[in-house]
């Protein structure tokens, strides 16, 4: 529909070198709940994620292995989205930088930036992290001259013919862009990171390379290569049809909010514009720099060789307890730590004892009890279990963390507010005894139970997509779990029809949602 609001959203790209990281998921599951609840929230919404492919590094695995880069590409981008989709990442679309679209696309913009005179030939000397491919400034590197990110890698002194782009030229339009959009740089100590960096002063920047057979050829002189930062911020354009359908481009972009993390901050948030409005084009809304996942205290990355798969984590317990230990566990603007010990520890916790015997709790009571049916209870109201936080005021602090992207603090909310209080209510008024006494007193604390449930699922849903859709689905409410968006936990229609379970027991147990790790 026309008047449908459309939110596109995207993730950095990654390097294909070796498979992804719990560090790299994080970003991916940060961004998908995003994703979901945009589309709970009616909104029209494009994801896109990729595969960063015309590197150095690519190139060099892939002739380690004996294949040829694009042969080598096409493998891992497999990998990668064989472990999105483990983890119920919602992506609409995913790019690889090695595809004709983007090829097409590049070279078009790089065109258009030359003709816009934004782009110049000189000669380029100066420090080069292999770990990042890319140049370093004295101020970029430690107090040893290494790089902070790549701390095992010692810059080299290289000397080349390039392009440069005219990025100093663009200092006053940055800064004047950020001062009109004080919310295109998120979280506020990133916006002020980058803030003091243009205002120190922006050096031009080297966009080329020569002597590389695997890249994107420099229209305007094909004995180069486009450098793989100018080429790789492009698939957030070139994803969306720059270049290659302009219907398309024209519907999605500006992009509402690119989700990367805060170590290339700087690049996102001074490079990408200054390129785009040198090309004419509009920057992004929002850009967000989330934290880093740290093992023992020590950064994550494959250059580190300290890496942990998400299949390793998803074999042992589930998806959804991987996207829950790091939404909960990892601040998503700042900082986050993983063991294996804590991560039992919240899984048994929040989820097995929490969630999983609340919900196996109700669904064995009402079915062992009641048939499945809890008569009379159409058109009834749930009564008031709990709290002085009223159900809106928490649906509402939950949707605002959200948007901030404030994930842990979401979770801490529905957790807080709804779980626990439900959890203390089934402890005071003991529905597994009182079924032996007083059906019909139990029936009404199974009911209001089943209420506090309903909200959960909701309010999980971009979260723990799977769960949240079991416990929804194993009662017959009346609003489609498809068309249920967060409002709907305080304002819904009434049951019209008895409250019955529709899920199945075995041999009469309830399937746990997160069995408990012992």
């Amino acid at each position: 529909m026309a008047d449908t609001p459309r939110f596109y959203l995207t993730t950095a790209i990654d390097y294909p070198n070796s498979r992804p990281h719990i560090g790299t998921a994080f970003e991916k599951i940060g961004a998908d709940v995003q994703a979901r609840y945009r589309r709970m929230e009616g909104h029209d919404v494009h994801f896109l994620m990729g595969n960063d492919e015309n590197t150095i590094k690519v190139a060099r695995r892939a002739a380690e292995l004996g294949l040829a880069p694009k042969e080598y590409c096409d493998t891992m981008a497999k990998q990668f989205q064989e472990i999105w989709r483990a983890l119920a990442i919602s992506y609409d679309d995913f790019i690889q930088t090695s595809e004709p679209r983007h090829h097409l696309g590049c070279r078009k913009f790089i065109q258009k930036v030359y003709d816009n005179g934004a782009i110049y030939k000189g000669t380029y000397e100066g420090l080069y992290c292999e770990g990042c491919e890319s140049f370093k400034t004295e101020r970029d590197l430690d107090e040893q001259g290494r790089c902070p990110n790549h701390p095992h890698t010692p810059p080299v002194r290289r000397s080349e013919p390039c392009y440069f782009f005219a990025l100093s030229k663009f200092q006053d339009r940055l800064l004047l862009f950020y001062e009109q959009n004080p919310d295109f740089i998120q979280p506020e100590s990133r916006r002020n990171e980058v803030l003091s960096l243009v205002q120190s002063g922006l050096q031009d920047v080297n966009i080329t390379r020569t002597g590389q057979e695997w890249g994107i050829r420099v229209p305007f002189d094909e004995q180069f290569t486009i450098y793989v930062w100018f080429d790789a911020l492009l698939n957030y354009i070139t994803g969306v049809g720059y270049g290659s359908d302009e219907a398309l481009f024209n519907k999605w972009w500006p992009a509402d909010l690119h989700v990367i993390g805060k170590d290339i901050t700087r690049f996102h948030c001074a490079l990408w514009p200054a390129m785009l409005l040198a090309a004419g084009l509009e920057p992004p809304r929002r850009v967000f720099g989330h934290g880093f996942v740290y093992l023992k205290g020590e950064k994550m990355s494959k250059t580190l060789g300290n890496i942990v798969e998400p299949m390793e984590i998803i074999t042992r317990f589930s998806a959804e307890a991987f996207r829950y230990y790091f939404m909960r566990e990892c601040p998503f603007p700042g900082d986050g730590d993983f063991s294996w010990k804590r991560f039992e520890e919240v899984y048994n916790a929040d989820l097995a004892n929490n969630l999983g015997n609340l919900y196996s709790r109700v669904v064995r009571l009402i079915t062992q009890n009641y048939a499945g049916h809890l008569q009379a209870t159409a058109g009834q109201e749930p009564g008031v279990i709990y709290t002085d936080v009223d159900t809106e005021t928490t649906v509402q602090q939950v949707q605002a963390h959200i948007e901030a992207c404030q994930y842990n603090q979401a979770l801490e909310r529905i957790w807080r507010q709804i779980l626990d209080p439900a959890n203390r209510y089934a402890d005071r008024k003991e529905p597994w005894k009182l079924v032996k006494t007083d059906l019909s007193a139990a029936k009404q604390v199974l009911y209001d139970l089943v209420e506090q449930l309903r909200a959960v699922a909701i309010l999980l849903k971009p979260f723990l997509p799977w769960t949240a859709e079991t416990i929804y689905r194993s009662f017959n409410f009346p609003q489609p779990w498809e068309e249920v968006r967060h409002e709907d936990v305080w304002v819904h229609p009434r049951q019209a029809e008895d409250l019955r379970v529709l899920a199945e027991l075995a041999d009469g147990k309830v399937k746990p949602l997160f069995p408990r790790i012992s």
